[in-house]
């Protein structure tokens, strides 16, 4: 164990950063798992967003070869694992349920009031889920218009759904199946097994910051401080140093001088061993698919720290959902283009259902990208992979600076 600065390239860092992210070549286990995966990556993000199939089945089919967004769903059903705020709202492994319960008191603290303004709306919800759950938001009627959470000036939500939103957000009810983008919520006491429930309310809150803090390294690292979502949990900026101070310390985490960085970027010093295969170059080599194309949706884990994708792949990265259309430059759903370990540009896609197309918005390569014969097939499989696993059965180019048949 060291404190010791640990001096590497950025090749070198990005290609273990993708190997942990399951990304460095497709992960193939001999049977696809997603349960596997999802405790690989610590959790995976979730986003309402059906501009193509949803952020955490793109995360998964980007590592699983032949992935079902089904398979989710069953993990869900089955209880293995449960939705929650991580990096935002996640799916997270089960066992990992006792470690958010201060984040759920802290939440309960916050709403407390605006549940209470809703009186007997909420006991009537909680009363409907006790003997009628799992229920979706539209077993609840309400001819009630409140503020909710995306409504801006004029109330537009029912005020059971506003409750079930408070109740699900400080975990008095959580989601327990989806059926497909319709969630089933249900009481979360009698939703856990007799273990988890144990394990939860013994969890005490200084516990609880370490268990996730450690979570966090684990999710992404290659990690800086200066993060605001820094453990998943309310810390200042003083207090996010001193837990990599005192981390450094104690010789769990070691800083890194990244070759051409300015940032400065830590690890966990147990992953110094696998870093060391990718500087000697004992790894690169043995990837299931080194040459193939991954089209990563914009919430992908590898994504989620901008400055690193910055720092690490040279690529400025942000998704312009948000963007004004007028000041949009790649498009609303650009999703980055990974080849093997760099990131070579953006394909913006929309699905039209109905007519089950694939319709590419835009296809655009980084400057220096050398566009061979090559690389064009797999830009052309990848597509052709794309747009099966969103259930098209042609492909649209709209715009390209990349010529090939499809």
């Amino acid at each position: 164990m060291t404190n010791r600065t640990y001096s590497v390239t950025k090749i070198d860092l990005r290609r273990f950063l993708l190997s942990k992210q399951a990304l460095l070549g497709m992960e193939q286990p001999p049977v696809p798992d997603p349960l596997h995966m999802v405790r690989k990556l610590e959790c995976v993000q979730l986003d309402p967003v059906s501009v193509v199939e949803r952020n955490q089945h793109l995360v998964l089919a980007a590592r699983i070869p032949g992935y079902d967004p089904k398979q989710l769903d069953d993990l869900l059903a089955e209880g293995t694992v449960f939705e929650y705020f991580a990096n935002a709202a996640c799916v997270i492994p089960i066992e990992d349920f006792p470690m958010f319960e201060p984040t759920r008191v802290r939440i309960q603290s916050k709403v407390a009031e605006s549940l209470e303004q809703l009186g007997l709306v909420v006991d009537a919800v909680i009363e409907q889920l006790k003997s009628e759950g799992p229920l979706p938001s539209r077993a609840f009627q309400s001819e009630k218009r409140v503020h909710g959470y995306w409504d801006n000036k004029t109330p537009k939500t029912k005020e059971t759904s506003l409750a079930l939103n408070l109740l699900l957000d400080s975990g008095v009810i959580r989601v327990v199946r989806r059926n497909r983008t319709e969630r089933y919520f249900d009481i979360t006491e009698r939703t856990l097994s007799t273990d988890v429930l144990k394990k939860t309310k013994a969890m005490d809150e200084a516990t609880a910051r370490a268990l996730l803090i450690e979570k966090y390294l684990r999710a992404y690292r290659v990690f800086d401080p200066r993060d605001a979502r820094f453990g998943w949990q309310k810390l200042t900026a003083a207090e996010r140093r001193e837990e990599i101070e005192n981390r450094v310390a104690s010789g769990s985490v070691t800083p890194l001088q990244i070759d051409g960085v300015k940032r400065q970027y830590y690890m966990l010093t147990e992953d110094l061993e696998e870093l060391e295969k990718f500087v000697h170059g004992d790894s690169y080599g043995d990837t299931e698919n080194p040459g193939g194309i991954i089209f990563l949706p914009p919430l992908d884990n590898l994504l989620w720290s901008r400055d690193r994708i910055k720092d690490l792949f040279d690529f400025d990265y942000k998704w312009e959902i948000y963007t004004p259309r007028a000041k949009r430059k790649y498009g609303p759903y650009a999703m980055p283009i990974l080849c093997e370990d760099r990131l070579i540009g953006r394909m913006d896609p929309q699905i039209d259902r109905k007519n089950e197309v694939l319709i590419v918005r835009l296809l655009q390569l980084e400057p220096w990208v050398e566009k061979t014969t090559e690389l064009r097939s797999s830009l052309r499989e990848a597509l052709e992979k794309f747009a099966r696993f969103n259930g098209a059965k042609d492909i649209q180019v709209e715009k390209s600076d990349v010529k090939m048949k499809l």
